[in-house]
């Protein structure tokens, strides 16, 4: 099973990583045949995937963890799981951080905004006090006497809740903690990413990209010369989906087949390949009495 130290390993010497979000075994399986070294679970995923709802805290503790089994159990890369504001208090991120890393999770991102919680980048977010952030990713980090090590991203929402400069103070008291790396969500321009940067040294720094979000989207390389190495494109597959399956049922509704519309699936044998059939038809043939 990884743990945060398999993060820490991928991400030496000077490398910049991307990771996708997925939310499901299925996901995780194609983001690993895509060759990814570190995949990432995103909340607004799962509530969307397996709920149909927005992310504005709808989704719960247990919920993320079921998530994380599914995904863990399709992947042999590490996983870093969206633990939102740890469910309550630094006794509540305790038991996150214990499902979560008993689920197979490598590490977590732990936020500072009020619950219930929403998307980084809706409007309308509050953040908790300094101190209650700080305790709940003091508590994440005590458990790694107890042999939980997890890749611990500190992620403030202050940027949008109240300024840039109270997001950079959090930013920098988070790494001043020891956390693994340091999440400043939803800068609105480059100016303000290469501010983080500059202001927020000695850690690593993650940007979030996001299709239509507040953040201009920019290439992995593009932020690594600012200074971002871990790099989350969280809703990518969740919006290709949508889209794709959005534009089969449609054809399907019209036309009642897809017959004449080959190129809106995957082949039946293809599929075959994404959930390993060949194997399991090996396991069926090896046990059959």
């Amino acid at each position: 099973m990884a743990t945060g130290q398999d993060i820490r390993d991928l991400l030496g010497g000077d490398r910049t990583i991307n990771m996708p979000g997925v939310y499901d075994a299925l996901t995780a399986r194609l983001a690993t045949e895509a060759g990814f070294e570190i995949l990432f679970i995103s909340g607004y995923s799962v509530s969307a995937s397996r709920l149909g709802l927005p992310d504005f805290g709808y989704l719960t503790q247990t919920e993320v963890a079921d998530a994380a089994r599914s995904v863990c159990g399709a992947t042999d890369r590490p996983v870093i799981v969206d633990a939102d504001t740890g469910y309550g208090n630094p006794l509540s991120a305790i038991r996150t951080a214990g499902l979560l890393s008993g689920a197979g999770g490598a590490g977590i991102f732990l936020e500072d905004q009020e619950w219930p919680k929403r998307c980084g980048h809706f409007a309308g977010k509050r953040v908790v006090p300094a101190a209650d952030w700080l305790a709940k990713l003091r508590a994440v980090l005590d458990l790694r006497a107890e042999g939980v090590d997890l890749f611990l991203v500190a992620r403030t929402d202050a940027r949008s809740a109240v300024s840039l400069d109270e997001a950079i103070d959090r930013a920098r008291a988070a790494r001043d903690l020891g956390v693994d790396a340091v999440f400043v969500e939803a800068p609105e321009q480059v100016e303000e990413l290469e501010r983080v940067a500059k202001e927020v040294e000695g850690v690593t720094l993650v940007a979030n990209m996001i299709e239509g979000g507040r953040t201009p989207l920019l290439r992995p390389a593009e932020l690594h010369d600012l200074g971002f190495d871990l790099i989350v494109t969280p809703l990518s597959a969740l919006f290709a989906a949508t889209r794709a399956v959005r534009d089969a049922f449609a054809v399907l509704h019209e036309q009642g087949t897809l017959r004449d519309r080959p190129d809106l699936v995957v082949s039946f044998s293809d599929f075959e390949t994404v959930v390993d059939l060949d194997r399991h038809r090996g396991l069926e043939k090896r046990y059959r009495s």
